[in-house]
C-alpha cells in the first residue's frame, strides 16, 4: 500500500491538525500523521490514496483502514455525490470502487477504540487523467424494448478492449426472476450475454444491464471515464417451430399454441463450397429485426437480378422477419401460397400466406427463439443470433473470467 493519510488523535484535534499539514504541501506524498504518538488509546485511520495526491490510480479506488479501533463512518465524495464502497466484516478496512479518471475526490472517516477514544481524518486528492477513453457504443435490446425470452444482450464497446477480465468484472446483469447466463467475447470490441442453453429468460420481467466502467482500466493508460445503464424487458414466451419437412409452422405464446399455418421452405440446389445456400438453416434462430418491405435481391448469390438466365431476382417482400445474417426471413409470399404446406420452392426464407405474416409481424418480438428441423443443413453459431447453437461449456469458456452468471 502506497502512503496514506494517517490520524491518531480525538476527533476534534484531528481534523484541525490535519488541515493545518494539508496547507502545508510539505508532505503530500508520504501523508499525514495527527498526534497518534499523543494518545495510545486513540486508533489510527490511514487513508490511501494520500491527501493531495494529484495522480492516483483510477482502479485502486480508496481504502481507508483503521488500527487499534473500528471504523465507524466512512464517505468518499465526487462533487458532493458518495461513491460505493464496502466495510469488511470486522469493520477494520472499508473499500470503493473505481474511481472516475481526471476527478477529485473528498474523503472523511471516524474510528472509535474499545476505549471509546475517536479519531477523525480527512483527505482531497485527484485520480490521474486518461489518455484514451473506453465507452460503450453500443447496446442490443434498446432502452425500454420489450423482447423475447431468447433476447442477447450485445455490447460494442468504442476501442478494443485488452483487459478484458477487468472490464467483464464491471458488468452486471439484474432480472426480477433469476437466470443463469455468461458473458462471450466475440471480438476485441463486443461482448455477448445470453442465459444457459434450454434455460431462457422467464416471460414478464424487467432486467437491467449495468456497466460500472468508471475507473476501469483496460489497457495502458486507458480507462472507463463512465458507467452505463440500459433497462428492458421480457414479454410473453414466444417458442416459434417450423419443420422443413412437414411443411408446418407453430406458434406457442406462453406454452399454449395460438397459431399456425402452412410454410414454404429452401429449395435446395445451389451448392458453393460444399453449402446448399438454397436451404432453410436447421437450429434454433431468433428474431433479430423487422422490415416492411424487405428488397431481397440475388446479389448476395453474385447474381445480378436482371440475369433470369442464372436465377436472378429482385422482390419487394412485405412483412418480413429477419431469422438469421444468411438472408432468412419468416415473410408473406403470396406468389407461393399454392406450395405452402406442400412443397418447398423457397431461396431459404419461410414463405407464408399474406395473412398470417402479417400477424406474425405484429405480433413478435425481437429475441423469440424460431427452432426449424428438417433440414440438412446446420445452423451456425454466429449466423445472426444464433448463439444457442453454441455448447453451454464452450459458451462459459469465451468468458474472460470462465465463469456464469446469476442474474437474480
Amino acid at each position: 500500500m502506497s502512503a496514506g493519510v494517517k490520524a491518531g488523535a480525538g476527533v476534534a484535534g484531528a481534523v484541525l491538525l490535519l488541515a493545518t499539514a494539508a496547507c502545508s504541501g510539505g508532505e503530500k506524498d508520504d501523508g499525514v500523521t495527527v498526534g497518534g504518538k499523543n494518545d495510545a488509546a486513540a486508533p489510527q485511520v490511514t487513508i490511501d490514496p494520500g491527501n493531495g495526491n494529484g495522480k492516483a490510480r483510477p482502479e485502486a479506488g480508496v481504502v481507508v483502514t483503521a488500527t487499534g479501533g473500528k471504523l465507524e463512518q466512512v464517505s468518499v465524495t465526487l462533487k458532493g455525490k458518495p461513491v460505493d464502497g464496502a466495510m469488511s466484516a470486522d469493520k477494520t478496512s472499508w473499500r470503493s470502487r473505481t474511481l472516475r479518471p481526471g476527478a477529485q475526490y473528498a474523503v472523511s472517516a471516524t474510528a472509535k477504540s474499545p476505549q471509546g477514544k475517536a479519531t477523525a481524518v480527512n483527505s482531497k486528492f485527484t485520480t490521474l487523467k486518461a489518455a484514451n477513453e473506453l465507452d460503450i457504443a453500443d447496446v442490443s435490446p434498446n432502452g425500454g424494448e420489450k423482447v423475447g425470452v431468447g433476447m442477447p444482450i450485445i455490447v460494442t464497446f468504442n476501442r478494443p478492449v485488452g483487459d478484458r477480465k477487468a472490464v467483464e468484472r464491471a458488468l452486471e446483469v439484474k432480472s426480477a426472476k433469476a437466470a443463469t447466463g455468461a458473458w462471450f467475447w466475440v471480438s476485441d470490441t463486443q461482448v455477448i450475454f445470453r442465459t444457459k442453453n434450454g434455460e431462457y429468460w422467464q416471460p414478464n420481467q424487467p432486467v437491467t444491464f449495468t456497466a460500472k466502467l468508471s475507473g476501469v482500466k483496460s489497457g495502458k493508460r486507458t480507462y472507463g471515464v463512465s458507467d452505463y445503464t440500459r433497462r428492458f424487458r421480457i414479454g410473453d414466451s414466444h417458442i416459434i417451430t417450423a419443420s422443413t419437412k412437414t411443411h408446418r409452422l407453430v406458434v406457442k405464446k406462453n406454452g399454449r399454441k395460438v397459431k399456425s399455418w402452412g410454410i414454404s421452405a429452401g429449395r435446395g440446389g445451389r451448392v458453393v463450397n460444399g453449402v446448399d445456400t438454397f436451404l432453410t438453416t436447421s437450429g434454433i434462430h431468433l428474431t433479430m429485426g423487422k422490415e416492411n418491405p424487405a428488397i431481397m435481391t440475388s446479389e448476395w448469390m453474385g447474381v445480378k437480378p436482371d440475369d433470369k438466365k442464372n436465377g436472378g431476382y429482385k422482390e419487394v417482400i412485405p412483412h418480413a422477419v429477419r431469422i438469421s445474417n444468411s438472408g432468412e426471413y419468416i415473410h408473406s409470399m403470396a406468389a407461393t401460397v399454392w406450395a405452402q404446406g406442400h412443397q418447398n420452392v423457397s431461396h431459404g426464407c419461410l414463405n407464408s400466406p399474406p395473412a398470417a405474416a402479417q400477424w406474425f409481424y405484429s405480433w413478435a418480438y425481437r429475441g423469440d427463439p424460431v427452432i426449424i428441423t428438417g433440414s440438412k443443413r446446420g445452423l451456425a453459431w454466429n449466423n445472426g443470433w444464433s448463439f444457442y447453437e453454441m455448447s453451454w461449456n464452450k459458451w462459459v469458456r469465451g468468458s474472460a473470467l470462465d465463469r456464469t452468471v446469476t442474474t437474480a
